[in-house]
């Protein structure tokens, strides 16, 4: 069940109230006993999933999602000119196959 907030025109009163949806909105003042009621407009609270079944990270937007394969592919250590870091000009990985825009020669000129 909301909360909803509920504040009086005649005396200034605010509060809350837990109540179900379906419920009539509040109308008399528990302060000055006056029929000025009106119901706020909030934001709200979200919603908190508590439990060993739910995770923060589950509820991701596409877009930090994206974000998050970017940044992860720019994580690995750079090589310069077949030297690794430490500057041996051995390359610790294993050598990997031409791609095809490896293979293909020039086109020839004219």
């Amino acid at each position: 069940m909301p909360t909803y907030e509920y504040a009086c025109s005649a005396c200034g009163h605010a509060f809350e109230e837990f109540q179900s949806i379906k419920s009539k909105p509040t109308i008399v003042c528990p302060k000055c006993k006056k029929r000025k009621v009106k119901r706020l407009i909030s934001g709200g609270a979200g919603f908190l999933f508590k439990g060993s079944g739910f995770y923060i990270t589950d509820y991701r937007s596409d877009s930090y999602k994206s974000a998050a394969k970017a940044d992860s592919g720019t994580s690995t250590p750079s090589t310069t000119a077949g030297k690794t870091e430490s500057g041996s000009g051995k390359s610790e990985s294993t050598p990997s196959a031409p791609t095809k825009s490896e293979t293909k020669s020039a086109p020839p000129k004219k």
